[in-house]
């Protein structure tokens, strides 16, 4: 990448786990970045490698290029549009913020309109991958907003994994990943019902997962997620309450928009069912466990070596 490419002083609002790898790409590829969280421990591991600690979120409105990660529609117009958020002072403004959380439209919306006169550009970013997906340099994103802004921050969000893909001069990312993470749900629960099946009748989860993914029916997703599902990893990495959200959303476009969704609907009260038992905090491949419990199958580990098809080994969790 060209020297050129990193002349913009860059930050980072809200270093929880996607936030913390995808910062650390950008320090790895040798960006000069300042972070902020509400809580500055979680921003250790990127200021252990360089990153700069801002005191406020405010601080970080004299950088070039602001990235934020947040956990839904709420958090995102607090952090930024609040009171001590990242455009609550008079000064210095980015000239671009870079949103790659998952929330709805019309929260984008009203950010990218209360930003506006501030002459900053919101991109919707929001990321398709986990933690681990980032770290293997995997992740995804769909961007929209104004064309000259994605220009300007393209290098930079192409450092984070395999690409980025404009969509749209308005909030067509959103719609992008709600669509995402609806494909994401329904296969979810798919693979949990034919893992089931298989294991019930005698073929381990490790064989029948390794045939699956050797297969043209195999996939990224189905690859990385083999070693939860056989190990029984329910470490989150993408929560069921996260998912459930993202189910909300999608489903509530799909009404706007008069498109029936018969099998995302039933997904969405599986999540739900999932949620009320108890995994709300679990990652959402514990839909495996709901499916095992509901065909009366007592699942345990088989503490296999697996491969995530990530080249990242199974030493973390999917």
């Amino acid at each position: 990448m060209a020297a050129r490419d990193h002349a913009h002083r860059l930050g980072w609002l809200g270093t929880g786990r996607m936030g913390v790898e995808m910062g650390r790409r950008l320090l790895s590829a040798g960006c000069d970045l300042a972070v902020f969280n509400r809580s500055m421990n979680k921003a250790e591991p990127l200021t252990r490698l360089g990153a700069k600690p801002a005191a406020t979120a405010a601080d970080l409105a004299a950088r070039d290029i602001v990235f934020i990660t947040v956990g839904s529609s709420p958090d995102l117009i607090s952090a930024v549009l609040g009171p001590g958020g990242l455009m609550s002072g008079t000064g210095a403004a980015p000239a671009v913020l870079i949103d790659c959380s998952t929330v709805s439209a019309e929260a984008s919306a009203r950010v990218r309109a209360g930003i506006a006169g501030r002459g900053t550009a919101l991109l919707a970013a929001p990321v398709m991958g986990n933690p681990k997906v980032v770290r293997a340099g995997q992740m995804t994103a769909a961007v929209s907003g104004p064309r000259d802004a994605f220009d300007l921050a393209e290098p930079y969000l192409a450092m984070l994994g395999r690409g980025v893909t404009y969509v749209g001069d308005g909030e067509e990312a959103r719609m992008v990943k709600l669509c995402h993470n609806l494909i994401l749900g329904v296969v979810a629960q798919s693979l949990a019902e034919i893992t089931v099946l298989a294991e019930k009748s005698g073929i381990s989860r490790q064989a029948f997962l390794g045939c699956l993914n050797k297969s043209v029916m195999g996939s990224l997703f189905t690859g990385y997620k083999a070693p939860a599902y056989v190990n029984l990893d329910f470490e989150p990495t993408f929560t069921a309450t996260l998912l459930r959200k993202d189910f909300d959303l999608g489903l509530a476009a799909a009404r706007e928009h008069e498109v029936p969704m018969p099998v995302a609907a039933v997904v969405h009260q599986l999540i739900q069912g999932l949620v009320g038992r108890g995994y709300g905090d679990s990652d959402f491949a514990a839909l495996l466990q709901q499916q095992a419990d509901s065909a009366g199958l007592v699942l345990v580990s088989e503490h296999a070596e697996v491969s995530d098809g990530l080249g990242t080994g199974n030493d973390t969790n999917p």
